[in-house]
């Protein structure tokens, strides 16, 4: 596929493809070029796909989990038959390299479809005991109706279709608001959807322009017929959905931003821990919610760790492969700030250099948007790197002597996403794993985690909610009360 810019990105309203007058360019990270443009959405257009989402409504909200179930099983087999197609939208768009793209989110992204397809027809309500002999009750579930998704850019297909997809198989209609960055990958979602067979207004696609966000925003979660909110992005700009939520007294799903320590214990294994931490510290360059941020490394075993942790990543990240793409040069500027703060304040840079200038593998002039991985040891609490959310491909190593240090040191974050800890003692990393306040452990594997039929949601600044699996259903149900005088 060819980049196009002459070329302008539809919206999806009520089944049909939209192209506005006004449009904002869509900017490749790796190319700094354009590559496209994209449709940007109007308060005239959020009314219109608002109207179609709600008029889709009652007849979807009254199809057969049957029929569901064979639109999302087509919409799966789409993807597989696009996958090329889509993986380059991916590529192109967010800078992503192919494995990361083409090989785990378009991949995972037709598994989402169909493990939902498969549990469509497991919906179900209880038949409780009333205290009096002649009142019987039943508890139902029904969808809430129009259904609002906000997908961020850093995982496209995954998280663009889980935003809808769990409202949809429950029975809701939805609106897909996503992120500028990407928009050709979230028209790709509606498309898939519309090829397999799912009703016009039952998807609608939007984005905007960034100066936009704000109204188009606002707008969207105020309308009356939207009945709930789900949003995945950074904790900044969900403290601000949930405020205007809360106003309206809407509903949310958040899962936002993360800070996850990499507990390695003294009896671990140290080829495996530093492979994992390695993949997740700098996997998609780091741009993961779920990204290992912090490394708690025993002392007994710090020396040999680091070692094979920067072997890792130099093997894995390094050697001839050209510098990792960042979707903005201010992410670049973010972590390379926050790791020469820690380095003035005490901390020593082990593996890569947080001031070189890297270039284009192409024409060679220098790129904003490229950095290696950079591994910073001596990181402590009075370093902002210890606190804030990089979401780039830098990572601190901090000694630790105890469990219990370790527990501390991983729970001393306003995050509560996910973490990780090697052990060679699955008890032991039982006992450390019970104690982490996360929404996830993952005991001798990286922190990045998803699966479909596992639940994903943080705790704290992490968010409330669970996407994937039965609990993802329920998230898009509410409970209905149906006594009778028998």
């Amino acid at each position: 596929m060819a980049s196009d810019a002459s070329y302008t990105v539809p919206l999806l309203i009520n089944g049909k493809e939209i192209t506005t007058s006004t449009t904002f360019p869509v900017i490749s990270p790796g190319s700094h070029k354009e590559i496209w443009s994209a449709s940007s959405a109007s308060l005239d257009h959020v009314k219109s796909a608002i109207e179609a989402a709600q008029a889709a409504f009652p007849a979807w909200a009254k199809t057969k989990p049957a029929t569901r179930r064979d639109i999302f099983l087509k919409a799966a087999d789409i993807v597989k038959s696009r996958a090329e197609e889509l993986g380059r939208y991916m590529e192109e768009e967010t800078g992503s390299a192919a494995a990361f793209s083409s090989g785990f989110n378009v991949p995972l992204g037709a598994e989402m479809l169909k493990d939902v397809a498969g549990r469509c027809s497991s919906i179900n309500g209880v038949i409780p005991t009333c205290s009096d002999d002649n009142t019987a009750a039943l508890v139902v579930k029904e969808p809430f109706g129009v259904v609002l998704g906000i997908a961020p850019w850093n995982a496209p297909y995954i998280l663009g279709i889980r935003s809808v997809l769990y409202a949809l198989a429950a029975g809701n209609t939805t609106i897909l608001k996503g992120s500028e960055f990407s928009p050709r990958c979230f028209w790709a979602i509606g498309s898939v959807l519309t090829e397999a067979g799912l009703p016009a207004g039952a998807l609608n696609v939007l984005y905007h322009r960034p100066e936009d966000a704000a109204q188009v925003t606002t707008a969207l979660i105020e309308h009356p017929a939207v009945k709930k909110i789900n949003f995945t992005g950074s904790t900044a700009v969900g403290r601000i959905i949930a405020a205007s939520a809360g106003k309206h007294l809407k509903p949310v799903l958040m899962e936002l931003g993360g800070k996850a320590s990499a507990i390695v214990l003294d009896d671990a294994d140290l080829n495996k821990a530093a492979t994992q931490c390695a993949l997740g510290a700098f996997l998609h360059s780091g741009q993961i919610c779920m990204a290992t941020e912090r490394i708690l490394v025993h002392k007994d075993v710090k020396a040999k760790f680091i070692e094979a942790f920067k072997g890792a990543a130099e093997g894995i990240f390094g050697g001839d492969k050209p510098a990792p793409i960042l979707v903005q040069a201010a992410n670049v500027d973010k972590n390379k700030r926050l790791v020469a703060e820690a380095v003035k304040a005490g901390a020593k840079v082990v593996h890569g250099d947080h001031e070189q200038e890297e270039a284009h593998p192409e024409t060679k002039e220098t790129s904003k948007t490229r950095m290696r991985p950079v591994i910073v040891d001596g990181v402590n609490k009075d370093m902002e790197l210890y606190h804030t959310e990089s979401f780039g491909p830098s990572v601190s190593v901090i000694e630790i002597s105890s469990e219990e240090e370790a527990v501390e040191i991983a729970n001393d974050t306003d995050y509560g996403l996910t973490s990780a800890v090697f052990t060679e003692n699955l008890g032991r990393g039982l006992r450390v794993a019970k104690q982490i306040e996360s929404g996830a452990v993952h005991i001798n594997a990286m922190t990045v985690h998803d699966e479909t039929n596992l639940p994903h949601g943080g705790a704290k600044m992490s968010g409330w909610g669970r996407f994937n699996g039965s609990w993802g259903f329920d998230e898009f149900l509410r409970l209905k009360t149906i006594t009778y005088q028998v």
